[in-house]
């Protein structure tokens, strides 16, 4: 979740303005994200996320809900790791993402939004969101419920990038995602709102909120055995458990 105060301003003025602002953006960016995403993440991302699932234990078998699926990163790899697409569900709030979820990977897909999941509760053994916790617009009532829908004893995995603390790293990373990307972007694609997504990428992640606090919101919703992993000071992986 994002400060308004740190990022409003610079793309939208109120909250129905944002949520406008994002259906357009990522409607138009569906057709060049899994590309673009292979560029910044030089080609690591799919191991990465794949690494991150296990580590907070999914397992084959498992049913799934990958909340903000997007166009299916995170999904793809669930896929290999719980056995068959039909154990995983999608939900986002953008139709051109999800389409293209439905076209390379077959999954079950729900237009909807983190914060009022349309299903039932103790349904889940396994949900995760990759890299789509800045997007929330209330953190804390879509923890809720991510809880509610999950089995008892099952497990929240959140997939997040955090801005180093270090400045000089901080200004490389920035340097790279904020810059080098969103133009590479536009000279491949020829397309500016493709570019205009990567910038915000960066915006919003320079704005999210720090470990501690997200930490700290997955305690008060309910969840057991929180933990915070970091990969390379950048990858966070933020679990929880819902008590039996």
């Amino acid at each position: 979740m994002i400060s308004p105060r740190q990022t409003l301003g610079n793309y939208y003025n109120d909250p129905a303005a944002r949520k406008s602002f994002l259906k357009q953006v990522f409607d138009a960016g569906a057709r060049d994200y899994d590309f673009v995403e292979r560029l910044l993440s030089l080609g690591t991302g799919a191991r990465y996320r794949r690494e991150a699932l296990r580590r907070a234990g999914l397992a084959t078998g498992m049913n799934v809900l990958d909340v903000a699926v997007g166009t299916g990163l995170v999904a793809r790899e669930e896929i290999h790791i719980v056995g068959a697409p039909k154990l995983v569900t999608g939900l986002d709030p953008s139709l051109g993402m999800i389409r293209k979820a439905v076209e390379s990977l077959g999954i079950s897909v729900v237009l909807g939004v983190g914060e009022q999941l349309p299903f039932p509760d103790d349904h889940f053994d396994f949900v995760s969101m990759g890299y789509a916790l800045r997007h929330l617009t209330d953190i804390s009532r879509a923890f809720s419920e991510f809880n509610r829908v999950l089995k008892p004893g099952g497990t929240l995995c959140i997939i997040e990038i955090t801005a180093p603390r270090h400045w000089l790293s901080r200004a490389m990373l920035r340097g790279y995602m904020r810059g080098i990307v969103p133009m590479v972007t536009r000279v491949t694609t020829g397309r500016p709102q493709s570019q205009l997504l990567w910038k915000y990428y960066w915006d919003t992640i320079e704005a999210c909120l720090p470990p501690q606090d997200i930490l700290d919101v997955i305690r008060r919703s309910g969840f057991a055995d929180s933990g915070h992993h970091s990969e390379f000071g950048i990858f966070s992986e933020y679990t929880g458990r819902k008590p039996r």
